[in-house]
């Protein structure tokens, strides 16, 4: 995009204009996560990844043996070693994953220290935070730390562990990794109050996941087909859920909704996408039991899920735990169908009563939001354009890449503040596969 219009759009956005860096840089990522899967952090790291890449910046991205690769210029993906009895990792923290970690800090070693071309910084995300700051001082290069969460809010969020013990580990890890940061990007404003708290604000740029799961558009079956194939009838109206059946995601809470749901609206049927296959088996089978209105369609590809939103009548967030805003709700306030959420920090802090049906959280309150956007096409329309002027005014892209610049030139020169470099097209590196050869 030229530089006059984005930074048109930024001062639009409350935005001082940033430029890209003067040069592009190569860039050493560590992802501890499987990726490519459709689930949050891998989400927002391949939309970081796109921002970088769009301003001529090479990456080479280290992450775990699990997930499916992308296609982007200037993008190359290093798969760690797989140790023979892990197959798969689950979402938060595991012993599994304490191993692949070990992996991948053998495998970023190798690629940091035996490289043939130097790296000009490195970009870590969550818990490969603390290995990037270690490389960063090794190499003398810049450390650049991704907050997608708090790790120790994680052992309660995922009920890991009560460990006092590994609770403070993972609390030195966080205070460490953030004050030995050059910058620290924040993904919502609950963690950007929290490195504030550490005396880090100066070095904090929050970005908040704008993108959420969005992706390139792809043709779809039609609203009418993909009812019928699940086997929902063309009027029914329809409550669309996306996202994992981790605990803290209020699945239970989304089951009881359903019942209370059916007695005030009688044909109404969630729909839900997620889950590994066992979990999604264990949910139909507690959903019979319950007598809930529940279709369980399983995890289906990014590029299906636009698709599913549009052939659902409303979209709801159940969490009732944690204070990261799901990155689904950025995606939904785009979608043109009404949210209802919980009414708690984790939504309050994005959406409002005029963006959102915000309830309380338990399964009356939440039955009884869903059954207003439901029957009542007024309060539906004013919650959709609520949204979507939301989403314009404080969540476009053209302020997520604006605010990338200004976290890589605050990473390069120590300063946030407008230079007059030209912003370097994407053509200026040649493009690479993401595969390794």
């Amino acid at each position: 995009m030229p530089s006059l219009l984005l930074g048109c759009i930024a001062a639009t956005h409350g935005l001082t204009s940033v430029t890209a860096t003067a040069a592009p840089l190569r860039i050493l990522m560590l992802a501890p996560e499987p990726f490519f899967e459709p689930r949050g952090t891998p989400f927002s790291e391949y939309h970081r990844i796109k921002a970088l890449v769009e301003d001529g910046h090479q990456v080479d991205l280290v992450t775990y043996p699990f997930g499916g690769d992308v296609t982007l210029p200037n993008v190359r993906i290093v798969r760690c070693a797989r140790p023979p009895f892990v197959h798969g990792v689950p979402v938060g923290p595991s012993v599994r994953k304490a191993i692949l970690d070990v992996c991948l800090g053998v495998t970023a070693f190798r690629l940091a220290l035996g490289s043939q071309h130097r790296y000009d910084a490195i970009h870590s995300h969550e818990e490969a935070g603390l290995l990037g700051v270690w490389l960063s001082r090794r190499l003398g290069i810049p450390h650049l730390y991704d907050m997608h969460s708090s790790l120790p809010q994680q052992l309660t969020n995922f009920h890991f562990s009560r460990s006092r013990l590994l609770r403070r580990t993972f609390e030195w890890m966080e205070r460490t990794t953030i004050r030995e940061s050059r910058v620290i990007i924040t993904i919502c404003q609950e963690l950007q109050d929290q490195v504030r708290a550490m005396g880090a604000g100066e070095r904090a740029v929050l970005i908040e996941n704008v993108m959420g799961g969005d992706v390139d558009e792809v043709p779809g079956p039609g609203r009418e087909r993909l009812r019928a194939d699940w086997g929902l009838g063309a009027e029914q109206p329809v409550v669309l859920y996306t996202g994992t059946f981790e605990s803290y995601q209020g699945l239970d809470l989304l089951l009881d909704a359903a019942v209370h749901l059916r007695k005030r609206v009688a044909d109404a049927v969630v729909l839900i996408i997620g889950g590994t296959p066992d979990q999604v088996a264990a949910y139909r089978e507690r959903a019979a039991q319950w007598g809930a209105p529940v279709v369980c369609v399983g995890q289906r590809p990014p590029e299906d899920i636009p698709h599913f939103v549009d052939a659902c009548d409303a979209l709801v967030s159940p969490r009732t735990a944690g204070t990261n805003t799901p990155l689904k709700i950025y995606s939904y306030l785009r979608s043109g169908r009404p949210i209802v959420a919980t009414d708690l920090w984790t939504h309050r802090q994005v959406l409002d009563e005029t963006s959102a049906v915000l309830v309380p959280a338990h399964a009356e309150g939440l039955a009884a939001g869903l059954a207003l956007v439901l029957g009542n096409p007024h309060e539906r329309a004013r919650v959709v354009e609520g949204a979507r002027a939301l989403a314009r005014s404080k969540y476009s892209r053209e302020g997520y890449v604006e605010r990338t610049r200004r976290a890589y030139q605050l990473l390069v020169n120590g300063s946030s503040h407008v230079t007059h470099n030209t912003p370097v097209p994407v053509a200026h590196v040649g493009a690479r596969s993401s595969k390794l050869p």
